[in-house]
């Protein structure tokens, strides 16, 4: 198990560097894009009144990431949400190295697949300085959920953090990495 690399980082290390490296036409290797980190979020309004759907929300992202997730807390108080600052609404975990590829490659080939109706990622979740985010609408397309066990369907946020300077190095980036893009 030392010795083990996750099959994306492979492929980016020997196909994607290089090829990336050629269409920009990049000086030196540490100007290369890569995926720094992965934030997968998950709000739960519904958390100020049942406990319990926050738990289970942790829970859930704890399975699909395979890291422990963390309660985040309301930054600040808002009276038409009944919401005080500290309240804790939602979930999150932040993914790097070797789980982070493991994780882009389930997502990839086969969380988005099993999406109902499913034509693409919308490419509009640029930020403008090459971080890229999507919205999921319900974690039942991760295999790791059990239907059954399930209390309420909830949507994710995920963001992909890259060290590329600008959307389309970005967009470069995961297009390699068959992130499905619509057309």
């Amino acid at each position: 198990m030392a010795n083990y690399v996750p099959r994306l980082k492979k492929v980016y290390k020997d196909e994607i560097a290089p090829a990336l490296m050629k269409e920009f036409s990049y000086t030196t290797p540490m100007q290369i894009p890569a995926i720094k980190k992965i934030v997968v979020s998950m709000g739960v309004g519904e958390a100020l009144t049942n406990k319990k759907l926050l738990d289970a929300a942790v829970a859930d992202l704890t399975a699909i990431t395979g890291q422990k997730a963390v309660k985040t807390k309301a930054k600040k108080s808002i009276a038409n949400f009944k919401l005080r600052e500290g309240n804790e609404v939602g979930a999150m975990v932040t993914l790097r190295g070797d789980i982070m590829y493991e994780f882009l490659d389930r997502l990839i080939n086969v969380a988005f697949p099993r999406i109902k109706d499913f034509r693409g990622i919308k490419a509009t979740g640029f930020d403008g300085h090459g971080n890229f985010s999507v919205g999921i609408t319900e974690q039942l397309i991760f295999p790791e959920i059990d239907f059954d066990k399930i209390t309420k369907i909830a949507g994710m946020n995920i963001t992909f953090v890259t060290s590329a300077n600008t959307d389309a190095e970005a967009k470069a980036l995961l297009t390699k990495f068959n992130m499905p893009f619509r057309k």
